[in-house]
């Protein structure tokens, strides 16, 4: 910043610098801050990037911005300081303060309105949104676009400008340019004949008003209870809106140290200190490290040419969407033409909606392109893939006598990959004749939506097969995380502790209603009821009954509430023989309007089937406290969490709360379920946990995990050292 700030100083006093082009280094304009950098107070007399745009933008020569690859925060705050912007059509803009808790903090919130008016500025400051050019163009952010040599085009546009008003003084001299090379950004100085000051006043974003409308006042309040409702006990967009507001009724320099106030607010919020945390720990999954050593330093990931994927359910259509949309030529196979034909609508009719909503934004995608998606039922079609991934449904028969024909039609070389969300990865890896090929791949439904995948290693998976399924996880656009094998997994596995929380919560006198209605307070966007009747209440039953929980293979004699000497709800069990599997039958926890409806409405007659299960079974309801509800499902979240790290099944907290954030709608601003019992205090968690295994006795999973007690008796110590406390590590079955 201070070598932009002296490169600006210097530009603006040479009489032979007529105007001033701005641009990134490597096709990058700028990322924005080094969010590390915020949190330093250690700045010495380091100018602030407000200082410095407002100094590029009172220049009395032409300012332009040529924008490439992308202008993120402070990087496009710099260039709304310029009077002009250009950038090639492959760029994109935004301000994604929001995402890590803050808000734009050099001027955006009241530069950006002013610009293009106070609710295209909302939407793209509280949402943090990437912005395709052409957008940024339609919108009035840009002022022309580029398909190519975005630098000379802007050299070009700066010569326009300046020359636009020229008095000349005899002869016309040869034009000189010069670079002046930057940390990260470039000044370009052009020498020019005799020149008029260009008028640049309309120009300075300072000097605007934001456009007022007849109805301003009932738009923001309007689009304040929108942000309101979608932050979901989120500070950063409720304050970016209050920044964009005073834009409108507070002149520019009030404004500003209004942003001033509401980011230095955010910097010193536990949301912020959340957020950042979240986006850091996101971006260590890339670096996996396994207890044998083998990590993303030494292996080699192989390169994917064609992939297949198997069944063309819901998972397994979003997942060959996905891998389309990453330019991954693929097979899709299923058992018969008729669920063929079906996947193949239901693929092609979201990819034609993709390119369709691409091409708005001016970028191309070509759904019929040659050797780019094929349909088959044969298996032999598959012989010379790089990388399969199965998805059918959670069968080990099924998945096993799959793998036995890949394992006999593909290349030795191929990967296979299996989207089970439970199941052992060793035991589908015993039929085939290279185990060290195979691994789990567990997508998250949508598949063609949700950003996570755990990539799951087995006994003898090759650290080459990790690193390819990563490498394709990051070409698809999904932030994969390497776990080890177990039952569930990370995600699932912890799921278990929660899920049977809410069961025995229900039991005990709760509603689904309170205990959604506590959990959405904390910023779930859907409680752990509406969700299951959203997944379906099925599938839970069908994963039971494969592990002999429930249904005819559960021996006669067993007590209803009890498996193995523990506790056992059989709530969802009973309402699934009763045809109530959520959404899709009209009836489970909710009831709705007809099978498929989507608004859940209390159901009294779920409230009186617990009244007359607790009644059978002689339990005496009580009133359950919101703080209870959410220890006990949090908590014991948790402390699934610390057996985990302890199993060596995750190797740090990070990616726990990762999987959490991106797979199972874990608010953001909370950081985690690990991150979040850091910061409620290990000793609490501690004590809450024990208060309720004692009254509780017969439920495990309530106990607290050794790791945690190791962790309390260290004296809590910061949750980055946690890994190298956990000591010798074992994969646990």
């Amino acid at each position: 910043m201070r070598a932009l700030e002296q490169a600006v100083k210097r530009a603006n006093i040479d009489p032979t610098v007529k105007a001033v082009v701005i641009c990134g280094a490597n096709g990058k304009f700028s990322a924005g801050a080094d969010i590390k950098g915020f949190s330093n107070n250690d700045r010495g007399d380091m100018p602030s990037l407000e200082t410095i745009i407002s100094l590029i933008e009172k220049s009395e020569k032409p300012m332009v911005a040529a924008i490439e690859g992308m202008a993120f925060g402070g990087g496009l705050e710099v260039a709304l300081g310029c009077h002009y912007r250009i950038a090639h059509m492959q760029a994109k803009v935004g301000l994604p303060e929001v995402s890590i808790g803050l808000l734009p903090g050099a001027g955006g919130t009241q530069r950006l309105p002013r610009l293009i008016g106070v609710p295209a500025a909302l939407d793209i400051i509280t949402t943090g949104k990437h912005v395709p050019a052409a957008e940024a163009l339609k919108l009035g952010i840009l002022d022309e676009l580029v398909e190519e040599n975005t630098v000379e085009a802007a050299m070009s546009f700066a010569e326009k400008v300046s020359a636009s008003n020229c008095m000349r003084c005899g002869g016309m001299e040869e034009k000189v340019w010069q670079w002046a090379p930057l940390e990260g950004l470039l000044v370009l100085a052009c020498s020019l004949f005799a020149a008029k000051d260009q008028p640049l006043e309309p120009r300075r974003l300072c000097l605007k008003q934001t456009p007022r409308l007849p109805n301003t006042e009932a738009i923001l309040d309007e689009a304040f209870v929108k942000v309101k409702k979608q932050a979901q006990g989120c500070l950063s967009p409720e304050l970016c809106f209050r920044a964009v507001q005073a834009s409108v009724y507070l002149p520019f320099a009030e404004g500003i140290r209004k942003e001033r106030e509401l980011f230095l607010f955010l910097l010193t919020s536990g949301q912020a200190k959340a957020l950042q945390y979240a986006f850091f720990a996101q971006r260590a999954m890339g670096k996996w490290t396994l207890p044998n050593g083998a990590s993303w330093k030494n292996a080699s990931p192989q390169p994917i040419k064609r992939a297949a994927v198997i069944g063309l359910g819901t998972m397994g259509r979003g997942i060959v969407a996905s891998l389309v949309k990453a330019k991954v030529p693929v097979v899709a196979l299923e058992q018969d033409k008729t669920h063929l034909e079906l996947g193949r609508g239901a693929v092609i009719a979201h990819l034609e909606r993709e390119a369709l909503r691409m091409q708005k934004n001016g970028q191309k995608f070509d759904v019929y392109k040659p050797g780019l998606l094929q349909f088959t039922l044969d298996f032999g079609t598959l012989w010379d893939v790089d990388l399969v991934i199965e998805a059918v449904f959670e069968d080990m028969a099924l998945k096993k006598e799959i793998f036995q024909k890949l394992s006999a039609v593909c290349k030795p070389k191929t990967f296979l990959c299996t989207n089970t969300s439970c199941l052992d990865i060793d035991e589908i890896a015993s039929v085939t004749s290279h185990p060290h090929r195979v691994i789990g791949t567990h997508f998250f439904s949508p598949a063609h939506m949700m950003k996570l995948i755990e990539i799951v290693y087995g006994q003898h998976t090759s650290p080459a097969a990790i690193a390819t399924a990563m490498n394709l996880a990051r070409a698809m656009g999904k932030t994969g995380v390497v776990v080890g094998n177990c039952f569930g997994f990370v995600g699932n596995r912890m799921l278990n502790s929660y899920t049977e929380q809410t069961y025995l919560l229900l039991e005990e006198g709760s509603t689904p209603e309170e205990v959604d209605k506590v959990l959405e307070e904390f910023g779930f966007k859907m409680g752990p009821f509406r969700v299951s009747d959203l997944a379906g209440l099925d599938v839970g039953w069908r994963s039971r009954k494969g592990q002999g929980l429930t249904g005819a293979n559960l021996p006669l004699s067993t007590p209803a509430r009890q498996r193995g000497g523990n506790r056992y709800s059989p709530l969802p069990d009973i309402l699934c023989e009763k045809g109530r599997y959520g959404q899709k039958t009209g009836k489970g926890w909710y009831q709705y309007d007809k099978p498929g409806g989507k608004v859940a409405k209390s159901d009294p007659w779920l409230h009186n089937f617990l009244s007359d299960y607790r009644s059978a079974h002689n339990i005496a309801p009580r009133t359950i406290t919101h703080d209870e509800i959410l220890e006990r499902c949090l908590y014991s979240l948790a402390n699934e969490g610390f057996r985990i790290l302890s199993d060596g099944i995750a190797s740090c907290p990070e990616a726990i709360d990762t999987i959490y954030i991106n797979g199972y709608g874990w608010p953001r601003h909370r950081g985690g379920p690990m991150f979040y019992a850091s910061e409620v205090g290990l000793p609490k968690v501690l004590a809450k946990l024990q208060k309720y295994a004692k009254a509780n006795p017969d439920v495990p999973r309530l106990q607290p995990s050794a790791f945690l007690q190791k962790l309390v008796a260290l004296e809590s110590p910061p949750l980055k050292e946690w890994p190298s406390l956990v000591g010798s590590r074992q994969n646990k079955l």
